[in-house]
């Protein structure tokens, strides 16, 4: 009878701890390292940095292409830049031209 009242009198002492402290022990490492933890943030910020860098490259790559375009518009017609797309296109060059051999992979502008 002592020995069974003893071990009622153990568990209750240590069980409700021992749950609650567990539960704790959870949330806190979801709390880090679960998929909403402060990892998973850490990584979405890395994302978000990248994928700002990549809109701002596309950016400044839109706004080149859309200076060229707008240099080929009748309404600005740009004397060089048509030149130097008739010449691209018919694969010539004048006798006074300079030309400068570049790589396949170097970016011409």
């Amino acid at each position: 009878m002592q020995i069974g009242r003893l071990f009622r009198r153990i568990v209750r002492a240590v069980v409700p701890p021992t749950v609650f402290l567990g539960i704790a022990v959870y949330f806190g490492w979801n709390a880090t390292q679960g998929d909403h933890g402060m990892q998973a943030y850490q990584q979405q910020l890395g994302l978000l940095a990248q994928a700002q860098q990549a809109q701002q490259d596309a950016l400044t790559e839109q706004a080149a292409w859309r200076k060229r375009v707008n240099g080929l518009k009748e309404q600005s017609l740009d004397t060089d830049i048509l030149d130097e797309r008739a010449r691209a296109m018919m694969n010539m060059a004048d006798r006074n031209d300079i030309v400068v051999p570049y790589d396949r992979h170097d970016p011409l502008f």
